[in-house]
């Protein structure tokens, strides 16, 4: 799926009121080449669609974020979330697609912002954000939010708790995710991944694990798991992530962790002996 550069050329000239002329003169192209691509006759090289998105970027216009609350006005009947893709979707959207080590094993991910997807793949250089229409009508769904439950499901389907699958406690989490369609879960990322870690291996209580979890908010997931739940997605557009945009969301991160950082080691100490060990969990 290719972008939409000739609408979101139109739109962004419309916004910074600027002519077709300004554009080509600020992009350093030919009039023609401006012209071409908002007639739809031409699609750019990569370096001139980077160099309008990024143009748009930097004067202001942050179009991903227009398309989320317009999207989100026009189809109030049914969810609007987004996927973070390293580079493209190619085909339909499949569940069998990812890791096998992701918070619930492999399925397909989403968010419930543009930004929140595009902060997850900023780091990757032909990165983008798809904007996806959603309807979760006859699907059976599972909500977790930050407990216990939620912590042990991480661990298993990241594959630290294989010696405790046939425990009654990670049986009934495997067979409440095997019955789901799609998950709405909170997400878990590789610095909250390594908290978890702290409480498998016995360092912290599920209490302590829980509330640093919690001080580290990163949002929720969908986590669609069967055909059945894919067949209800469909993809409006493809968004485009410029180099300035990415590099805003990196920063944005550093930010947020280190001010995670800081939450978790209060909240270490807050409830420090607070809660249950792991071993007293599954003994």
């Amino acid at each position: 799926m290719n972008y939409r550069i000739n609408e979101d050329l139109k739109l962004i000239r419309e916004m910074l009121d600027m002519s077709q002329e300004d554009i080509a003169n600020s992009i350093r192209v030919q009039k023609r080449t401006i012209i071409r691509i908002e007639n739809g006759e031409n699609y750019p090289s990569d370096n001139t669609i980077e160099k309008i998105y990024d143009l748009a970027y930097k004067k202001g216009i942050k179009l991903n974020n227009i398309k989320e609350m317009l999207y989100k006005e026009e189809i109030s009947n049914e969810k609007i979330i987004f996927h973070g893709a390293r580079t493209t979707i190619e085909g339909t959207i499949s569940p069998f697609c990812g890791r096998e080590n992701n918070d619930f094993g492999r399925g397909f991910y989403c968010g419930e912002t543009s930004e929140q997807a595009s902060s997850f793949v900023s780091r990757f250089p032909s990165s983008c954000i798809y904007m996806i229409k959603f309807n979760d009508k006859d699907l059976k769904k599972v909500n977790f939010d930050v407990n216990q439950e939620w912590m042990l499901a991480i661990a298993y389907y990241r594959g630290t708790l294989d010696a405790y699958k046939e425990h009654p406690l990670i049986k009934k989490i495997i067979d409440k995710v095997n019955k789901a369609d799609y998950i709405y879960a909170p997400i878990a990322d590789n610095r909250m991944y390594r908290i978890i870690e702290q409480f498998i291996d016995g360092l912290i209580t599920d209490e302590q694990c829980k509330h640093c979890l919690a001080a580290t908010n990163l949002g929720k997931q969908f986590v669609f798991l069967t055909e059945k739940a894919t067949s209800n997605l469909e993809i409006i557009e493809r968004c485009y992530l410029s180099n300035a945009e990415r590099e805003y969301y990196q920063n944005i991160k550093q930010s947020d962790i280190n001010d995670g950082d800081n939450k978790v080691k209060l909240a270490m100490i807050k409830y420090k002996n607070q809660g249950k060990y792991i071993e007293e969990i599954l003994a």
